[in-house]
């Protein structure tokens, strides 16, 4: 389970009259392409995405235009950027962490509208005055017949991202269980099926409480289903985070012997498969950066005895949040990062309590470090509350635009909002369809299974 942290910042939303113009927009673009999709609509309202991509020069500071078709049609609350709406006429600018695009760069913004007659497409799109009318080039399309691990096969770290055997960089979307000494009834051949095919998901990470009727218990039973899952996993062609799940004590020292034995055992039975991650450490908290990092390199040195070449990942402080939920920030890592290759950290968050100073700090890091959003909620940060659409759909574009992989908490029925599946659905075979998935499984369903574009070449 989660516990609640304070409330931070909140999403940069307007309820637009006023027109707009960023003080950060100096420099000029000399082309852009836009992409503008609508997620959902209902009666009198609709959610739509935009995805802007400089083809110009470099510009530091930016603000997209364009113009609403119908009088009737109005922004109600945006993301990812600062919003206004002065009559048909809609600004938007960029915030602290996506105000620079590069040549070849894209922000991806959202907003929720709504409208009184038609709903058309919006048009004139401009970026810092320019019109929007070019073209890319697109990645080829992933063969339909070949799995995540089929296609990316052995997985590795390069620079700050995660790449594939061509070595290129990658992003994997899944889902995580919730504890197994808990809901291991939800995770059987039908539901693994259904993520695997129906949601479409690249990764399961296997969630393996240590205390808390967990490992400790029964170390060769959980060792044992660990190890079921992965095979389970690795037949559906999904990559498996075998997640040592420590949260209290928040110490991953005083697991350390626990951690020794439990990977040395998984490291050696698995070592031959290309889809296993290796987490290490959950969600340290109360600890300090050089405590757990000591535990890393203690730890890690076992792994690579048995299993060299997989991907391992470091917790962080704060409840892997990089420190942020301490105060701190990424500072702390990048002045003193673990002793070991092929290695990335973890980021968690949960969208209805943590939104810009933690989207900053994500943003900030991911150009220094190799990050993993090993598990983040729709909800508030204890598990429950109402789904936050808007930060969850902000931190879902922020991933998608740094190639970021993530596994949401939980693809389970637990009774909580975070919770993908609604109660007793995992006493049945129905594990896709919307009359058992919750507000938050439906909208993780509808992210994870758009195409995966992994590239081959």
């Amino acid at each position: 389970m989660k516990r609640l942290l304070a409330l931070v910042a909140t999403c940069a939303t307007v309820l637009g009259l006023t027109a707009a113009t960023s003080p950060q927009a100096t420099a000029a673009a000399t082309g852009c392409k836009i992409d503008y999709t609508v997620a959902s609509q209902w009666t009198g309202g609709f959610q739509a995405a935009v995805k802007v991509t400089n083809l110009g020069a470099p510009v530091t500071g930016w603000t997209l235009g364009f113009a609403m078709p119908d009088a009737g049609q109005k922004v109600v609350q945006g993301w990812n950027a600062t919003w206004s709406q002065s009559g048909s006429a809609v600004s938007v600018a960029g915030v602290d962490w996506n105000r620079t695009l590069a040549t070849g760069a894209a922000a991806e913004v959202g907003f929720t509208g709504s409208f009184t007659g038609a709903n058309p497409k919006p048009t004139a799109f401009t970026l810092n005055g320019v019109a929007c009318t070019g073209s890319l080039e697109e990645e080829p399309p992933t063969d339909p017949d070949g799995t995540p691990v089929d296609i990316n096969g052995q997985l590795h770290v390069c620079g700050v991202n995660l790449c594939n055997q061509y070595d290129r960089p990658i992003q994997l979307r899944g889902m995580s269980t919730h504890g197994i000494q808990w809901f291991d009834q939800c995770y059987n051949a039908a539901s693994l099926d259904a993520l695997a095919n129906d949601w479409k998901s690249d990764l399961l990470r296997i969630s393996m409480y240590v205390q808390e009727d967990g490992y400790e218990t029964d170390p060769a039973g959980f060792t044992a289903r660990v190890n079921e899952l992965v095979d389970m996993a690795e037949a559906r062609g999904m990559y498996a985070l075998i997640d040592f799940h420590t949260l209290t004590p928040g110490d991953p020292n005083y697991n350390l012997q626990r951690a020794k034995t439990f990977f040395a055992s998984v490291a050696a039975r698995n070592a031959g498969k290309k889809n296993v991650i290796y987490e290490i450490a959950n969600e340290p908290n109360g600890v300090s950066w050089s405590a757990i990092k000591n535990y890393a390199e203690q730890v890690i040195p076992v792994i690579r005895a048995a299993d060299p070449d997989a991907v391992v990942i470091v917790g962080t402080r704060g409840w892997s949040s990089l420190g942020v939920s301490d105060g701190s920030n990424e500072s702390e890592i990048v002045n003193s990062p673990v002793n070991a290759t092929n290695i990335m950290y973890a980021f968690h968050f949960y969208a209805a309590s943590h939104k810009d100073d933690y989207r900053s700090a994500l943003s900030r890091a991911a150009s220094q470090l190799p990050l993993f959003v090993s598990e983040f909620g729709t909800v508030s940060a204890n598990g429950g509350g109402a789904m936050d659409r808007a930060s969850t759909t902000a931190w879902l574009d922020l991933l998608d635009q740094r190639k970021i992989s993530y596994a949401n908490w939980t693809y389970s029925e637990a009774p909580e909002s975070s919770a993908a599946f609604k109660p007793g659905t995992c006493n049945g075979s129905d594990y896709s369809s919307s009359a058992v998935l919750t507000e938050s499984g439906a909208l993780l369903k509808s992210r994870i299974s758009t195409p995966d574009s992994f590239p081959t070449s």
